[in-house]
């Protein structure tokens, strides 16, 4: 699986999201760039479970020295490798062992379910706090110092978008 020429945004207001770890899963997936390929980093220690299809967007590089972190809001978990053109409609805004690691939340644009999201406004405060619950718990247990400051809704994408493909690209 060769993604370098996998563009990160294949339409204004849209990431290619490539699928690490499916909802509900303890085992924590890395795409491995050499070998090409998915492979097992951990199982989560406690017993929560990714809230939703966790992954990156390609052919970017946060600040983290990683790509991109992306979620997707799905009916049903996906798999591990499967690509996801999606509309990312927020920010999941962390600090994790000292450097940013702001995560997008997205939807997909295929399907009707959430053809209308727009924005992390449309989504139950419940269940943003599930997700951010997620990581402070399965960081801390890790014995990881992470803060969560919170949401940042659908206007602060663009930004940090465009500073991790440039950051990529090297720029």
């Amino acid at each position: 699986m060769d993604l370098r020429h996998l563009t990160a945004s294949p339409a204004p207001g849209l990431v290619n999201l490539v699928v690490e770890i499916p909802a509900g899963s303890r085992n924590k997936y890395e795409y491995n760039a050499q070998a090409g390929v998915m492979a097992l980093d951990r199982v989560l220690h406690s017993s929560v479970r990714y809230p939703f299809d966790y992954g990156f967007v390609p052919n970017t590089l946060a600040e983290d020295g990683a790509p991109l972190d992306a979620m997707v809001i799905m009916e049903e978990p996906t798999f591990a490798g499967c690509l996801i053109r999606a509309r990312p409609i927020g920010i999941l805004d962390m600090v994790d062992c000292g450097a940013h690691d702001g995560k997008l939340l997205c939807v997909p644009e295929a399907g009707f379910r959430h053809k209308d999201i727009r924005s992390i406004r449309q989504i139950a405060p419940n269940q943003l706090e599930e997700v951010a619950e997620f990581f402070r718990t399965y960081k801390n247990l890790e014995g990881r110092v992470t803060e969560i400051a919170g949401w940042l809704d659908v206007e602060a994408v663009p930004e940090l978008l465009e500073r991790c493909i440039a950051a990529a690209r090297g720029l």
